[in-house]
């Protein structure tokens, strides 16, 4: 905020602070995707048989997918209500109360008693403690990328949006990395008590991101809107009025970025275990193969989008996602310890390309009066539909018999939604660089900047 009209015209960060607020930036995305990680992993392996007993393993799994979709369809409502209050009161507070709530969700979640402790209450507590993690999350990635990007200079937006990104990946290191470290280290009573201990302990991940984010100043690009008196009494209601089209058009850039991870991750290890018969450690030593082989492509794809753009980044991406994630699920039939490593670099590294800079492509579409909005249901109606995907490829492959088919065609196809996707939204930018009229509003009024 400012003290005076004209002031926040004026500011310029210090390379120190811009610094600073892409790192606590990519510390909140670590954060969110480690709470979010590691449900989706525990979900098959641990949730199902100590929350949800029932007649098969099959039916115990497809209980837990359930509730790993909750947290996605609590996260729409999540980018509402803390879209509201970041283009409202500022993006600083905002991320600050997601970081918090998100982080002492998780950290409950390793306290909880199970269904032969606790019977019914047990799942209950489990899904209402997702739901809340949901919310939370649900502001966070888009916060946290437009304020990397306000403060970025314009050139570097899609590294800096990479960056964020990176965090991603490093969620995954981390909660995978933990659960594979407690299932070595306690064996047969990792389904007693050693699963808990990688959500207790979220909490460290939760101090230091808030110690970051607390040093932090508020957006330059928030300040003048303020100083100018134009931010909006219901930022929500003006996106979904004057931007619709562009709302949807930002779903599907994004939607592969999730839906085709947790196909890959979350139903991978339950993919692995239950129709391969292999040992679910193995597919885990091959998430985290598979993320850091990420970490790399998403700076490849950051520095890429510096030379020729984000949008022709991103496009590229999605086409060489669709074809290297085509072979996927044929490679895991194999069984083959080092095949299965393959898929997962190959899966995860690829996806990394269009998901690094498409970020700064979803934010050259929305004004900045509702920005954090438009950033954050944007993402999370393509999280909605992603909390549901490791159940429909469950669903799908038991239709078709087991068969890699199925998953395949339903991968595939998404990264070409996505790939549609990216291509509209650079048309519309286009559009909007050369002031011809887009929907409602004239286009020179999406522009990032005055």
């Amino acid at each position: 905020m400012t003290d005076a009209p004209g002031v926040a015209a004026e500011y310029q960060p210090t390379p120190a602070e811009i610094r600073r607020v892409v790192w606590s930036s990519f510390l909140g995305t670590a954060l969110e995707w480690y709470d979010f990680f590691l449900f989706g992993t525990t979900a098959a392996i641990v949730f199902a048989p100590l929350f949800f007993p029932a007649s098969s393993p099959t039916a115990s799994t497809l209980q837990s997918f359930v509730v790993f979709a909750v947290g996605f369809i609590a996260r729409p409502f999540g980018a509402v209500l803390f879209g509201h209050f970041g283009d409202r009161l500022g993006r600083k507070g905002t991320l600050i109360a997601t970081l918090t709530v998100m982080g002492t969700a998780t950290t409950l979640m390793g306290v909880l008693p199970d269904y032969h402790t606790a019977g019914i209450v047990a799942p209950v507590l489990l899904t209402l403690l997702r739901f809340v993690q949901g919310l939370a999350t649900g502001g966070e990635w888009g916060g946290a990328t437009l304020m990397a990007l306000e403060f970025a200079p314009e050139k570097e937006r899609g590294l800096y949006a990479s960056v964020v990104q990176m965090g991603s990946p490093a969620g995954n290191i981390l909660s995978t990395g933990a659960i594979a470290l407690v299932l070595a280290l306690t064996g047969p009573a990792f389904l007693q008590w050693g699963w808990r201990i990688p959500y207790l302990l979220s909490i460290a991940l939760v101090l230091v991101a808030l110690w970051m984010r607390s040093g932090l100043t508020e957006s330059p690009e928030f300040a003048k809107l303020a100083d100018a008196n134009e931010v909006q009494k219901l930022p929500f209601f003006d996106l979904v009025r004057e931007a619709w089209p562009r709302l949807l058009v930002a779903t599907m850039s994004y939607l592969y970025g999730i839906a085709g991870f947790f196909m890959m991750t979350t139903y991978g290890i339950s993919y692995v275990t239950h129709n391969v018969g292999a040992n679910p450690q193995i597919a885990l030593n091959a998430i985290l193969a598979g993320a850091v082989a990420e970490v790399f492509t998403l700076w490849f794809a950051g520095r890429t989008a510096m030379r020729i753009g984000p949008v022709k980044t991103v496009a590229l991406g999605y086409l060489a996602a669709a074809i290297g994630t085509a072979p996927f699920f044929f490679l895991l039939d194999t069984g083959n310890m080092t095949i299965i490593a393959v898929a997962f670099v190959l899966g995860l590294g690829l996806s990394g390309i269009p998901y690094g800079p498409v970020g700064a492509v979803m934010n050259r579409l929305f004004p900045r009066r509702y920005a954090y909005s438009g950033l954050a249901v944007a993402a999370n109606l393509a999280g909605l539909i992603s909390g549901f995907m490791p159940y429909i490829t469950a669903t799908v492959t038991q239709a078709t018999g087991g068969s890699a088919w199925g998953p395949t065609v339903l991968i595939v196809g998404i990264a070409l939604i996505s790939l549609v996707g990216v291509i509209i939204a650079g048309k519309m930018i286009e559009s909007d660089s050369t002031d011809r009229p887009i929907g409602l509003k004239p286009a020179h009024d999406y522009s990032v900047q005055e």
